[in-house]
């Protein structure tokens, strides 16, 4: 067997979640951007479109009656409430970026999560937290987008997810966008290692020795 055979291993599903706010988003569009061997879930959601954002690419954007269809047919791994509207993680979306030999990058919540590890528990799951609930507030309110009613519901909502902190295998503070990209980047490459992970690892080391 040869050692590059040996060493294929299977995609990962690397989840990031985080409050509203606290850089995932921005964090997992500079992770896609340094390395080529991740790339994005494109969720479904039935939130209107913002400006700037692009249906298919940002998400995939549909209507309530569209959302209950794909649920009814098993369309997702995951699904959840988040202020008012459902956003969900398409099965075929993930499986196109395996298939293309790639891993999954999942910006999902802790409800989400939940229900991908039923799904596959060998799932990656890193949560981002904000400096302090002070600087969450001042990142909200400088994007200019959201009302005061809006922000209060966030910040409301970012301690009921940050309750759930816990049930992560790692926990990251972002002080510095840059600085935490680097440090999911490691625990990516870090967890693409594992030997548990190598699936003809075990054949290889059998002729290696004899």
């Amino acid at each position: 067997m040869e050692i590059a055979a040996a060493f294929q291993r299977r995609g990962l599903l690397f989840v990031l979640s985080s409050p509203s706010g606290a850089g995932k988003s921005t964090i997992a569009r500079m992770l896609m951007e340094s390395d080529d061997g991740v790339a994005m879930s494109v969720s479904a959601t039935t939130r209107p479109i913002r400006p700037g954002e692009t249906d298919g690419v940002d998400y995939h954007f549909v209507s309530d009656a569209e959302f209950d269809a794909m649920v009814a047919e098993g369309a997702f791994l995951d699904w959840a409430h988040v202020f008012g509207h459902r956003y969900g993680t398409l099965r075929r979306e993930v499986v196109k970026v395996i298939e293309g030999g790639r891993d999954v990058l999942l910006d999902i919540d802790w409800q989400g999560t939940q229900q991908l590890k039923q799904v596959d528990p060998d799932i990656v799951r890193v949560f981002i937290l904000p400096p302090s609930m002070k600087e969450l507030e001042r990142r909200l309110r400088n994007r200019g987008t959201d009302s005061d009613e809006v922000i209060a519901r966030r910040m409301a909502r970012a301690e009921a997810e940050i309750s759930h902190w816990a049930e992560y295998d790692y926990v990251l503070i972002n002080n510095d966008a840059e600085k935490c990209r680097e440090l999911v980047h490691n625990i990516l490459k870090a967890e693409r290692l594992k030997a548990a992970r190598r699936v003809f690892l075990h054949d290889f080391v059998r002729e290696l020795i004899g």
